[in-house]
């Protein structure tokens, strides 16, 4: 369900039931592009089952998803078209269109392409964690995560979302923990890094497979290069993907974790739903304690 996450905290003004959130979610159900509407998005039941909840409620965890459909219209299709219809004016009136004719020329060959165009659709998973007041987007694109946050805003009253922020920032955290050698509480370092120059160069080193408590790892940091992502293992249970905006990828339940979880596949939603809410909700938390615990703008640090 959560491979990747980008959290954001939810303000202090709002406040929701399962059944009004499911309310509000019903206003923007998600229909099919139209046969000119390059992108259409709304809410679809995260169980899978047509016409089911569009909020599930596991272990006190909501969950929702958000489906995407796209028009996929090349860019090269459009202007390959543009320029032949801009040539066929120019044969036959004698004079080469205008920029302003060309615009409305490649806006007319848009609107008559797009019936044509394939469609490609994506989701995107939802968990609220309402007890602790933080969202959590299954995604590793912050344009995907844009779309997730502008309709939880637009449709919910009183939501406010803002990125989580951590006293001290992943890089420099990360940065500490490659030089000294000692991983934070409840974690320990694995075997795959990146470390980037902030010079103009921008060199990047990668290690993948690799040790890192070596010499080598810590003469890069020393030189000023900055990690932008690190491997993680949170308790033996969970391995993950650390990256220098606070995003989470790669994120894997290993075997301790998984064993003795099988479920009847009527159950597996729910089953699935309370292993990967349990076990990220306390890793979330001793990641931002790992972190200095949360930064609130204007705000002094956060206590656990």
């Amino acid at each position: 369900m959560f491979k990747n996450l980008i959290v954001y905290r939810i303000g202090t003004d709002w406040t929701a039931s399962v059944a009004s959130l499911q309310e509000s979610l019903a206003k923007a159900p998600f229909c099919e592009c139209g046969a000119t509407q390059p992108l259409s998005l709304g809410w679809v039941p995260p169980r899978g089952q047509a016409h089911g909840a569009l909020v599930e409620s596991v272990a006190g965890h909501w969950l929702l998803k958000l489906m995407l459909e796209q028009r996929l219209l090349p860019a090269s299709v459009v202007k390959r078209h543009t320029d032949e219809r801009v040539a066929q004016i120019e044969k036959t009136t004698g004079r080469k269109p205008g920029k302003k004719q060309v615009k409305e020329i490649k806006e007319d060959m848009v609107l008559s392409l797009l019936p044509q165009a394939f469609t490609k659709q994506y989701a995107i998973d939802v968990w609220l964690n309402p007890a602790h007041r933080l969202l959590m987007i299954g995604t590793t694109s912050p344009t995907k995560a844009d779309e997730v946050v502008t309709q939880l805003v637009r449709l919910l009253d009183g939501m406010t979302l803002t990125p989580l922020h951590t006293a001290q920032s992943p890089a420099a955290a990360m940065a500490q923990w490659l030089t000294t050698g000692e991983a934070p509480e409840h974690f320990s370092v694995d075997r795959e890094c990146e470390l980037k120059s902030a010079d103009e160069a921008k060199s990047v080193v990668r290690y993948a497979r690799h040790a890192l408590d070596i010499e080598e790892v810590r003469a890069h940091v020393a030189a000023g290069k900055q990690p932008t992502q690190l491997a993680l293992t949170w308790q033996g249970r969970v391995s993950l993907l650390l990256t220098q905006t606070l995003q989470i990828k790669k994120i894997t339940f290993l075997d301790s974790v998984l064993d003795g979880a099988q479920a009847r596949e009527d159950d597996a939603f729910d089953a699935n739903a309370a292993i990967e809410t349990g076990e990220l909700a306390p890793l979330l938390n001793d990641l931002v304690q790992a972190l200095g615990g949360e930064q609130l703008p204007g705000t002094q640090t956060l206590a656990a």
